[in-house]
């Protein structure tokens, strides 16, 4: 017979919103039932009736009603050995504050429709010897590869989630692509607005503005470009290329009609974020992730260098 119980709140709960915490542990609650649970007092905190929006506290006691699914916590922290090793062989830079990742091409950031495996399910495997599971602050698409800031308490997820936002950090980009730009460095400002699964210019979207410098090329065939987006729309960098006529190697989505499958590399998005620069918030600390041997691979193949 199922019975009412109660739930200590752990500390890597702490400061998640009520709805989110069911999210997690119970996934099958739809939340107009959670919702009637709430306005009926079946489901309480610390005694008491509360809204979905409660920011939860370490050691509080949710009241679990009886339910249809079992009255257990699902563990979403199991992560198997063999992906803990997979996750801790991506790690490049790890203090007491942050991790940095080099994000593999192909390994989405966050879960969707039909995506399983991605850099949130993999966290708990990062946690060493903090007790709290590490924190995502920002994100990049799912074919870039690269360096990818990881929290590792909720502090320096706050910390970190402001300096993303304001865009106070400057990260570099590289990128190969087809053709080459007519000036060898120079600003591209068009405003950009999300219309289904791309991002396009658009005079009345929002401000996107992205600075850029050619680091080598192959006459007009193929050039090596290092950008830095100065705004954070969605697919920026993307749009902007394909913008002034010179597309990402392996962009399904903004390469249009002159995307062609090169036999001669790997299918792949050739898109890497190669650096970040940290310390506006901890001083000295400058991280680069090498790029993917698919990538150096096309690079030596066009004869192209890149720099250092």
């Amino acid at each position: 017979m199922n019975k009412v119980f109660l739930v200590k709140v752990k500390e890597q709960d702490d400061g998640m919103r009520l709805n989110r915490w069911f999210l997690k542990y119970y996934p099958s609650l739809p939340l107009s039932r959670l919702q009637k649970l709430l306005r009926t007092k079946q489901i309480k905190v610390d005694g008491k009736k509360v809204e979905v929006s409660l920011k939860l506290v370490k050691g509080q006691e949710i009241r679990i009603p009886p339910m249809e699914e079992k009255a257990e916590i699902k563990d979403k922290s199991f992560v198997s050995q063999r992906d803990e090793a997979f996750a801790k062989s991506l790690v490049i830079y790890k203090d007491k504050n942050i991790i940095v990742l080099n994000k593999p091409s192909g390994l989405a950031v966050q879960g969707g429709t039909n995506t399983t495996r991605h850099i949130d399910a993999l966290l708990p495997a990062l946690k060493y010897e903090m007790e709290e599971t590490p924190k995502l602050v920002h994100r990049i698409d799912k074919e870039t590869s690269g360096i990818l800031v990881l929290a590792r308490d909720r502090k320096n997820a706050d910390i970190l989630t402001k300096a993303f936002r304001e865009h106070n950090l400057q990260k570099t980009y590289l990128a190969l692509v087809r053709g080459c730009p007519k000036k060898k460095s120079g600003q591209i400002k068009a405003a950009l607005e999300k219309i289904g699964e791309k991002s396009v210019v658009f005079e009345g979207g929002k401000k996107a503005i992205t600075d850029y410098e050619v680091l080598d090329n192959l006459a007009d065939k193929f050039a090596l470009v290092k950008a830095y987006p100065l705004t954070g729309r969605t697919h920026q960098i993307r749009a902007h290329m394909e913008y002034i006529g010179t597309p990402i190697v392996g962009d399904d989505k903004y390469f249009g009609s002159m995307r062609e499958k090169n036999t001669e590399i790997k299918d792949k998005l050739y898109l890497h974020a190669y650096k970040i620069d940290l310390s506006n918030i901890y001083k000295g600390i400058k991280i680069k992730a090498d790029l993917p041997e698919y990538f150096s691979a096309a690079l030596d193949l066009y004869g192209l260098k890149c720099e250092e």
